[in-house]
């Protein structure tokens, strides 16, 4: 039988919907999203293999490299909660042209403190350029994750996941490009270059980025932190950006002395991170999507995984395994695939969170829920460089490297033991409701009363 005979039958049932393809604005939203991924990271990431030995010549403490690291992160969590609040009242596409503007122009200033003097003078001038360019960098990437979330509402896992394809293009070509320019034409070149490409996405986005109106919301961050599954994934993605942060200013001293390679090798030792995160990004985030229900089990594997590695990325000294050149870029592979396991589906969830508890669904929300993401984020790339550099320094990286995967390893566990308890009462509910749909069926009659039936003899 066919469609118009079971349609001339009278069959209800609605016809399939036809594939949808992606708006003008939708496609316009991707392209920039993806110049906002690629430009930021790769000027972000430039640093790694040269900066902190160039500071050590500066006379600077490896503690005081993983501060300037560090204060980035502090000044993006500070930025990030304030714009994320005021995202609608500022402008979203304000937010990130004006963003990306800053950043760029003090990559470039970045790339002259080498012509300062040594010791106060450079490191109160790299604090202060820092602090200036993740102001920039927050109000860019707070706003680009609510607007990603705007105009993909229900393929967020999946879109994110094809945006990290970029962020990791720009974390592998940032190191090793940024080292080779190093080593061709001096310090200031990297951040020239990297600047000006980062500037060049300003117009861009002016054209094609599309403009969003809203409503503010009387929704708060207080509010959205009372819930302990947001407070929960909020320390996983801590744990995540403090491994990150650890590795940016740690992974670059500990490979020059420890395994004798040079600056331009680093670059190269660092694509084994973010290769397979950027590789592994659009997979996991088309799973997260499809299955909404093993998001948190992808996280808390991806986080047991990310805690082994970073215990063997030393390896720590009591495992008695001597540093070696194919163990660290070994954990480095497994680091980058666990961390984009467990890093995709964290802010899905937080949306999904906020909408089961209340949170309307609307730009305003996505601007807090995208401000706490950046601002736990930037918590974690500040706790990382700081507290893992002074525990390289007082002890050794191997140790270090041993707390970061501690930290990770409770973050999962607290995971696991979360969501096995709601698993079981979610289970127990249903088992009741069951129950008493049941008991309800039980009690009702079989026939109808006979009272309500009216018979016509006549």
């Amino acid at each position: 039988m066919d469609i118009d005979e079971d349609r001339a039958l009278g069959d209800s049932s609605p016809p399939e919907p036809p594939a949808t393809k992606m708006s003008r604005q939708q496609i316009l939203t991707l392209i920039a999203m993806a110049s906002i991924n690629f430009s930021s990271m790769i000027c972000y990431s430039i640093l790694g293999p040269f900066f902190p030995n160039e500071a050590k010549k500066k006379g600077v403490s490896q503690a005081m490299i993983g501060l300037i690291f560090g204060i980035y992160a502090l000044c993006t969590l500070v930025g990030s909660l304030i714009l994320g609040k005021y995202i609608v009242q500022i402008g979203a596409k304000f937010m990130i042209v004006a963003g990306l503007f800053i950043s760029s122009v003090c990559t470039v200033l970045f790339g002259f403190l080498d012509q300062v003097s040594d010791g106060t003078v450079f490191i109160v001038l790299c604090f202060i350029t820092r602090c200036i360019n993740a102001i920039g960098f927050s109000a860019a990437v707070t706003s680009s994750f609510a607007v990603s979330a705007k105009v993909f509402p229900d393929n967020i896992a999946t879109v994110l996941g094809f945006m990290e394809i970029f962020t990791g293009l720009g974390l592998i070509l940032g190191p090793p490009l940024g080292g080779w320019l190093y080593q061709s034409f001096g310090y200031e070149i990297p951040f020239v270059f990297m600047g000006c490409l980062l500037l060049a996405t300003v117009p861009l986005n002016m054209w094609i980025l599309p403009s969003f109106d809203a409503v503010p919301s009387q929704n708060s961050f207080l509010r959205l932190c009372t819930r302990i599954k947001i407070l929960l994934i909020c320390f996983v993605v801590f744990t995540m950006s403090s491994g990150l942060g650890f590795l940016d200013a740690t992974l670059s001293i500990f490979a020059i002395e420890k395994l004798n390679l040079n600056a331009g090798s680093v670059g190269l030792l660092m694509i084994g991170l973010s290769l397979p995160y950027g590789a592994a990004s659009p997979i996991f985030g088309v799973i997260s999507d499809k299955y909404p229900s093993i998001r948190k089990w992808m996280m808390v594997i991806g986080g047991m995984a990310t805690a082994v590695s970073f215990c063997f990325l030393g390896p720590l000294p009591v495992f008695h395994i001597k540093s070696q050149l194919w163990l660290t870029v070994l954990m480095l592979v497994v680091v980058g695939f666990s961390l984009c396991m467990t890093c995709i589906p964290t802010f899905a969830e937080m949306i999904a969170c906020a909408h089961e508890n209340g949170f309307e669904e609307s730009l305003s929300t996505l601007g807090l829920v995208s401000g706490l993401f950046s601002a736990v984020w930037s918590a974690g790339m500040f706790f990382g460089p700081t507290i893992g550099g002074y525990i390289a320094q007082t002890l050794n990286f191997e140790w270090s490297a041993g707390v970061q995967g501690a930290l990770t390893f409770l973050a999962a566990l607290l995971q696991l033991i979360y969501f096995t308890i709601e698993d079981i009462q979610n289970k127990s509910q249903k088992a009741k409701k069951i129950d008493m749909s049941s008991s309800q069926g039980e009690k009702s009659p079989l026939l109808p009363k006979m009272d309500n039936l009216r018979v016509d003899i006549s």
